[in-house]
């Protein structure tokens, strides 16, 4: 099968298409023949060296496909059935074995591109929405980044919820897909101070909740965004990692919260994980969902992916096609 492998961390140029053999499913797996593979900062994190995993190593954390094999034991699945899954690594591949535990069947009428796209970053915004901060009606959220991945999701989940979202983005183009997608007010933060924009916006109080993917670069300004007692969720790193924090100082920002989830935390259950892919299901199909797809690479423009994804200049998800 063709994989992207990283052999040694860097820099998109250890990416490279390696042949390696078929896999075949243990008990308790089954095999897939992959369709789409999302592409994620986590996917980065991982090729860089942040996140650690032994080397060799295919990367891409989520995923779809159709059923090929199934291991021993496995039960609720067939051969042939289109699935899609997130967590354990290698979708950056032909095929890959994945714990049927973490399969779940895509929905007539949901395609698999659009499965592979919501995995990972629809299940990111389901939990920021429903768990991190369970945003209500009359809440207020400054979302960053509001027409990437992650956040034109979790924009179109917040105001579905009710919330007022203030959305900051950086160009008049991204600015047209976060009001698109229900943002109150949209931010260009290279125009103007988000954190002065945001006590304008509120009449001085602040927002109830920060969700924020960008880190080192927003962190303070997203802190001082809130209103006493708000939380900050950072659930990404895109501008670099915020530098050690002492605790200390939200005693004097107004006793403010800050928390750093991650998914694997928020699908420790079969049934926390169909849970949330039901109702991100439920809501493509019914229309209250929509997912964009910026653009979709074959396996040897896997570097270009990365790049791209890095510049920040991408609007909505990155995929690669097998």
């Amino acid at each position: 099968m063709k994989a992207i492998q990283i052999a040694a961390v860097g820099g998109p140029e250890v990416l490279k298409v390696c042949e390696l053999p078929d896999l075949a499913p243990d008990a308790g797996e089954v095999l897939i023949r992959m369709h789409a593979s999302g592409v994620n900062f986590i996917d980065v994190y991982y090729r860089e060296g942040k996140y650690q995993a032994p080397l060799p190593l295919v990367l891409g954390a989520e995923g779809s496909g159709i059923i090929e094999e199934l291991g021993e034991g496995v039960t609720g699945l067939s051969i042939g059935d289109a699935v899609a899954w997130y967590g354990p690594l290698g979708s950056y591949a032909e095929l890959a074995v994945v714990n049927a535990g973490m399969v779940v069947k895509v929905p007539e009428g949901v395609s698999l591109e659009v499965a592979a796209s919501i995995m990972l970053q629809g299940i990111t915004a389901h939990y920021l929405a429903y768990s991190t901060f369970p945003l209500k009606a009359g809440d207020t959220a400054l979302i960053h980044a509001a027409a990437g991945g992650v956040g034109s999701l979790l924009t179109q989940i917040a105001c579905g919820l009710g919330a007022r979202v203030l959305a900051t983005v950086s160009t008049e183009e991204k600015a047209k897909i976060a009001r698109d997608a229900g943002a109150s007010e949209v931010i260009l933060y290279g125009d103007i101070d988000f954190e002065v924009e945001v006590k304008r916006l509120t009449n001085g109080k602040g927002v109830d909740v920060v969700y924020d993917g960008v880190g080192k670069t927003t962190f303070e300004q997203s802190l001082r965004s809130l209103r006493p007692r708000g939380l900050l969720a950072l659930y990404g790193s895109a501008s670099g990692l915020v530098p050690p924090f002492d605790l200390l100082r939200l005693s004097t920002m107004g006793s403010l919260f800050v928390t750093r989830p991650i998914s694997l935390d928020h699908v420790k259950t079969r049934a926390e994980l169909t849970q949330r892919t039901d109702t991100l299901f439920d809501l493509v199909l019914t229309e209250k969902l929509k997912v964009h797809i910026d653009k979709v690479y074959p396996l040897s423009e896997v570097a270009q992916a990365h790049q791209d994804l890095e510049s920040r200049k991408t609007v909505g998800k990155l995929l690669l096609s097998m």
